[in-house]
């Protein structure tokens, strides 16, 4: 009997699940290079893992054509099982994951700006009092960045402010943030009737955000034509806050970011002609990662203040 056979040797000892990721990327693809790119493996070794798990096997599982690879119908099936188990080995590492880091101590997560500033705070204290023995660790960065940090897995938890995800990550949202057009009162939009439009506020030179940030996304995703070029560009909140009160243009920010400045009379809202500006903020993660208890507590405590509509 041939030893490289099912029957020679349990599977366990032979079979790659890097071939099985191999050959659902085919299946999904419709090519073996385009299944090698999906499952990150060169070319060269992907034809010869192909043949190797084909020989194991005992039967064909792809058809190469010119124009593509298709299934046979023992691929068909077994593209299928492949699913299954690899669904199985995913839940089995994240649940693993998830046990391990259950008794971990420290919990570090990554914030975008507004958030940091204005959210995080209260949901660190309500944490403390839930867990006092957690030693929270946030990192302040754009929302681009704690993206990124999460993708590349320098950070497991994050939020963000942006509209668009990459479809690597899952999402939640936390809290649902209206963005208000604001100016000084001196400045001649604060005396107005008519509310401004969004074609005005894309031909406006606006004090914003800088690039990479949720605010400056946002602002981005409303507008389908470019807009103007910014007066000036910062990493804070509250500095453009001081630069609108002082004059020098207006800008457009999260409520959160104002308040205190509107009820102070040091700003003044601005109306907007249309749907109220609203965006959500969004807890992150991976997709193939499960949360430990840390982070589901915090997650938790951010859900329940997310205002009803």
């Amino acid at each position: 009997m041939d030893s490289d056979s099912p029957a020679g040797q349990s599977m366990s000892h032979w079979l790659q699940f890097s071939s099985l990721e191999l050959l659902v990327g085919i299946a999904d693809h419709g090519s073996l290079s385009a299944g090698a790119r999906a499952a990150g493996m060169a070319q060269s070794n992907a034809s010869r893992a192909l043949k190797t798990l084909e020989r194991r096997l005992g039967y064909a599982l792809v058809t190469r054509k010119t124009s593509g690879s298709t299934l046979t119908a023992e691929g068909v099936l077994t593209v299928q099982w492949a699913r299954e188990a690899l669904a199985g080995l995913n839940a089995f590492s994240a649940g693993v994951r998830s046990l391990a880091e259950h008794g971990n101590k420290e919990l570090e997560f990554g914030a975008s700006m507004t958030v940091a500033e204005y959210l995080a705070p209260s949901w660190i204290g309500q944490l403390h009092e839930k867990l006092p023995s957690v030693i929270p660790r946030m990192r302040i960065m754009n929302s681009h960045d704690v993206i990124q940090a999460v993708e590349q897995e320098q950070l497991s938890f994050g939020f963000v402010e942006t509209p668009q995800l990459p479809s690597s990550l899952r999402s939640r949202e936390v809290f649902r943030d209206e963005m208000l057009v604001v100016v000084s009162p001196a400045h001649p939009w604060a005396g107005r009737k008519d509310p401004v439009t969004l074609e005005e506020l894309q031909e406006t030179a606006l004090i914003e955000r800088e690039e990479g940030s949720g605010t400056r996304a946002f602002l981005n995703s409303l507008s389908a034509v470019e807009r103007a070029k910014p007066i000036a560009e910062f990493n804070s909140n509250a500095t453009i806050c001081q630069l609108v009160a002082g004059g020098m243009g207006p800008a457009v920010l999260s409520q959160l970011a104002v308040e205190n400045q509107l009820k102070q009379g040091a700003l003044v809202e601005v109306p907007f002609a249309g749907p109220a500006l609203m965006r959500e903020l969004r807890a992150i993660w991976r997709e193939e990662r499960a949360l430990n208890a840390n982070e589901r507590m915090l997650l938790g405590i951010a859900i329940n203040q997310l205002p009803r509509s």
